[in-house]
């Protein structure tokens, strides 16, 4: 199973409106035949792959994947079928499909005879490849995860508002690699305005990627000039004239995006807060002081000390000069709808 969850983790990013999904294929005396992992939509899913691979040796052998196999005709046929088809004795998968469209594989597999074994390292699926696109489809809208980069006093730029280079090159190449594995990013027409990102991921070198994310601008009140660097051919711009995050988010959600990446400035970021749209916090912190300018968080409702969101660390880990700081909202303090 860890083996197909780091399958999946190679396509995160690389899937969606699919499941990033990893699958191993063991044969009857329990050897690897078999192992893949979902292709870019329209492609083969993750069993199909790994079955391609055991050929016959899939035969009398196991199945394991870490999402439940999908039992509905998409643009692909239902894995169910495939591993009945290829003649696999037994199932082994980590975590329930959530969608009640593709639900139900384990239940067609035990009617045919299959052996079939849930929740194989359930945890570790849950918060891995599968995070976001499990988020998604249990909610509706796309997994929200909130970046900055701020001084050790909080803030993301000088009183005279110049923000380069806060943080380190580091950081700022982390940073690029997850903009690589999300869907869409986005920010407000003030971002655009004040400092013109093309937002686009780079490598160390300062080239653009192979893949880019959908860059989206919310921008209500048309401000956004036609020069702007977000608008070039780099990768596609999507405008949307809102400024209502839930809005924007189900118009990405539509368009297929499952992992959405927040880099908006203050007032964009408390909006997403305060209407319960964060779902993950990364925070570069600086060993600089400011002492004046923007802090990283505007007005977000939050009042007095007890309405303050609270949220689990997941991580802290030094990147160069700074400290990379990884948190989620607790339980108690999410929202949905």
């Amino acid at each position: 199973m860890r083996r197909a969850l780091a399958l999946a983790e190679n396509v995160r990013g690389l899937t969606s409106p699919n499941t990033p999904v990893g699958a191993v294929i063991l044969d009857a005396d329990g050897h690897l035949a078999g192992a893949g992992a979902t292709a870019p939509p329209g492609g083969p899913h993750a069993e199909v792959v790994a079955l391609q691979m055991a050929g016959e040796r899939a035969r009398g052998g196991t199945a394991v994947v870490t999402l439940e196999p999908c039992a509905h005709t998409g643009r692909t046929g239902p894995c169910t079928e495939a591993l009945l088809a290829a003649g696999v004795a037994t199932v082994v998968y980590a975590v329930d499909d959530p969608n009640p469209v593709a639900a139900g594989g384990a239940e067609v597999l035990r009617g045919r005879g299959v052996t079939v074994r849930a929740g194989v390292l359930a945890d570790e699926a849950e918060a891995g490849a599968l995070q976001a696109w499990l988020h998604a489809t249990r909610t509706g809208r796309p997994f929200v995860t909130w970046k900055f980069a701020a001084s050790l006093d909080g803030r993301v730029a000088a009183a005279d508002r110049t923000a380069r280079w806060i943080s380190s090159r580091a950081s700022r190449l982390d940073a690029h690699a997850f903009r690589d594995v999300v869907d869409a990013i986005v920010v407000g027409s003030g971002t655009v305005l004040a400092d013109d990102p093309q937002l686009t991921a780079r490598d160390a070198d300062d080239a653009l990627r192979d893949r880019q994310p959908l860059r989206v601008v919310l921008d209500r009140r048309h401000r956004v000039p036609p020069t702007a660097r977000v608008l070039d051919d780099a990768a596609e711009t999507l405008v949307l004239d809102t400024a209502v995050p839930r809005f924007a988010l189900k118009a990405l959600f539509d368009r297929g995006a499952r992992h959405v990446l927040l880099e908006g400035g203050p007032t964009l970021a408390g909006a997403f807060v305060e209407a319960g749209c964060v779902d993950e916090v990364i925070a570069y912190i600086a060993p600089v002081l400011l002492g004046a300018g923007p802090a990283a968080l505007n007005d977000a409702g939050i009042n007095t000390i007890a309405d303050a969101l609270r949220l689990h660390v997941e991580s802290i880990a030094p990147l160069g000069d700074d400290v990379k700081i990884v948190g989620r909202p607790s339980r108690a303090a999410r929202t949905e709808g």
